[in-house]
């Protein structure tokens, strides 16, 4: 086991501005991908399908990440295809840990605590961590604050803009105060 945090990332979000329907991102370049948690309606349009299976990823973000201390973990509804689809687009290993997930689910529980966050706790087992997320709320914070002992970031990324410098340096200057 590492001595380093823990950086749980999503892809949809922050890797992936998919929120950026009209905006090219300077540096990103477009794939076409349909992981198993994006699968097209059954009666969409070849039109849609095509929306859909395009994913936006910028190939310097691989490098970035991995020049943070911290131990990357997928914590993505991609699980293991992540790992197959995304990270030899960005410059990542192909064998970077990933959360399972209990079961496909999606949106928030009766508490409006979102649906990875349990989980998240459990795998994360009181290590520091941070969370990179576009569908973070003050819920999610509460929660974690709530019920796990070691320290926490959850950072929400706008889905329109991904990964930003600001949010490099925002997760870097956060490992370093830890010790």
């Amino acid at each position: 086991m590492s001595d380093r945090p823990l950086l749980l990332l999503d892809v949809d979000g922050p890797l992936n501005p998919f929120g950026a329907r009209f905006v090219r991102h300077r540096g990103y370049v477009t794939h076409r991908m349909l992981p198993d948690c994006r699968s097209p309606l059954p009666h969409a349009s070849r039109r849609r399908a095509a929306r859909e299976a395009r994913v936006r990823l910028h190939p310097g973000h691989g490098a970035r990440l991995l020049a943070l201390p911290y131990q990357l973990t997928w914590a993505t509804a991609w699980c293991r295809q992540a790992n197959e689809l995304v990270a030899p687009a960005i410059g990542l290993p192909g064998d970077l840990p990933v959360v399972e997930w209990p079961s496909a689910r999606c949106g928030r529980s009766a508490d409006g605590v979102h649906w990875k966050t349990r989980t998240l706790l459990e795998w994360a087992a009181g290590r520091p961590f941070a969370w990179v997320d576009d569908e973070l709320t003050g819920r999610d914070a509460d929660h974690v604050a709530t019920h796990h002992p070691g320290s926490a970031l959850l950072l929400r990324i706008d889905p329109r803009k991904g990964l930003r410098d600001r949010d490099f340096g925002r997760l870097e200057h956060w490992a370093r105060t830890l010790g």
